[in-house]
């Protein structure tokens, strides 16, 4: 393990020396991206302090979900507002970036999924370096294994003391690529949205598939394949329902109740449906729900703005 290293009498956390990297280069990739796309930056500019608050609390809350097993102990109730340990999540600090891009545009007219073009490709590659500092840290390690790229930590925060999967590792690539695959599929994209919807969808897939090599504890999540079929209704039926314009505000309302009626149902009746419930982690969920959401996205987006 590189856990940290010192310089004089300075201690620097590996992750965090990574992790700031990410972010500085992301953040340059992401002002050229938007640059090329026509897209201004005043807005950007102009609410320079709301996104780096949002970057650091969407960040913070992030991470504190993760390994949510230490800042529940009651030793140290206050920890979570340690920034300085380094315990932050790259993701998150993009999410809150985008949240904010998304209620700041003002009267811009560009559209949300504009930005998200750009903003996506720079957080894949941020990514990337982000899962290589967990690599040297021993963050987020993988479950034991017998390849011969196995790697052995010795720390205390690894459970296992046999070798075990570099997942991180296998995320720092796949991010990497993905990186450069977006800027293909930028180039040759005639629509909006192109470059979100692949790389959400490559994220997602490869999410739910390299999730299963991490060894370190998560949320668990039990869910049925009927769970994940009523998912998929509610997002196709919101799709529709937004896509449907001539609506009175009696029918809206109707429809509304009728849909948060028949989810409480479900929601109520589901533990009596005999289908077997297997176990996911919660980053899993995440990504299956991320992509149902970006594909009803998009599909409204280009419904709604033909010309982009």
């Amino acid at each position: 393990m590189f856990e940290a290293f010192q310089i004089g009498p300075f201690i620097f956390w590996t992750h965090l020396v990574f992790l700031l990297i990410g972010l500085w280069l992301s953040a340059e990739f992401f002002f050229r991206l938007s640059q090329s796309a026509g897209l201004s930056l005043q807005n950007f500019k102009d609410n320079a302090l709301w996104h780096f608050c949002a970057a650091v609390i969407g960040g913070r809350l992030f991470a504190v979900m993760e390994q949510y097993r230490i800042y529940l102990k009651p030793d140290e109730p206050f920890k979570i507002f340690k920034l300085h340990d380094g315990n932050f999540s790259f993701l998150g600090a993009a999410i809150g970036i985008a949240l904010v891009l998304y209620v700041a545009r003002g009267t811009s007219r560009t559209t949300f999924l504009q930005w998200l073009d750009v903003l996506l490709p720079a957080t894949c590659f941020g990514l990337s370096f982000n899962w290589l500092g967990k690599f040297a840290a021993g963050l987020a390690y993988g479950t034991p294994t017998d390849f011969l790229w196995g790697v052995t930590y010795d720390g205390a925060n690894v459970r296992f003391s046999v070798p075990v999967h570099p997942v991180q590792l296998y995320y720092a690539l796949f991010y990497f690529f993905l990186t450069f695959i977006l800027l293909i599929v930028r180039k040759h994209a005639k629509r909006a949205g192109a470059e979100t919807l692949a790389g959400i969808s490559c994220a997602a897939i490869a999410t739910f598939i390299l999730e299963s090599f991490r060894g370190d504890f998560s949320i668990p999540v039990f869910a049925t394949k009927l769970d994940f079929f009523v998912l998929f209704i509610v997002f196709v039926s919101l799709g529709i329902f937004i896509l449907i314009e001539k609506m009175s505000q009696r029918l809206i309302v109707i429809c509304e109740i009728g849909a948060t009626t028949m989810c409480a149902a479900y929601l109520i009746a589901r533990p009596w449906f005999p289908f077997e419930a297997f176990e996911l982690r919660f980053s899993q969920l995440l990504a299956i729900l991320a992509l149902l959401a970006v594909v009803v996205y998009v599909t409204v987006h280009r419904k709604r703005h033909p010309h982009l």
